[in-house]
């Protein structure tokens, strides 16, 4: 022990240690947010996938639908048949850019971890310097 440490009174050492702790909090607060701020933004990139796949069905359904229609019923396939042809296809893109987007979004938790895990960690801490005096 130090000769600071030695003349200091209790409630000297008591107010470090709060002043301490509240430090501490305050660090872990700004991580949590500064967390959340980068899942939010992963998120919100996650979801401008799902949007932009709904952008490109629509244009899809609007342009190539038609033409391909068109174009098998040209090689001979009634036009019904074209048309059925053509939705399933896109349908079947719109599934595959939904279902990426949506995975995106599962492969993240907006939870802050890293800065739960610090807490713990913290608090382990705080507890066995206490337990130790």
């Amino acid at each position: 022990m130090t000769d600071e440490m030695k003349n200091k009174s209790a409630g000297d050492l008591l107010s470090d240690a709060l002043g301490n702790v509240s430090a501490l909090v305050r660090s872990e607060v700004d991580l949590a947010r500064a967390e959340i701020s980068e899942n939010v933004s992963k998120a919100g990139v996650a979801f401008g996938l799902i949007a932009g796949g709904a952008i490109v069905v629509l244009v899809a359904l609007n342009v190539l639908a038609v033409a391909l229609t068109a174009a098998l019923t040209e090689l001979g396939l009634d036009a019904s048949w074209s048309a059925l042809i053509v939705g399933i296809a896109l349908a079947v893109i719109a599934y595959a850019l939904i279902a990426k987007g949506l995975n995106d979004l599962k492969l993240f938790s907006l939870a802050p971890t890293r800065t739960a895990k610090n807490v713990q960690r913290d608090a382990t801490a705080v507890k066995e310097a206490y337990d130790d005096q």
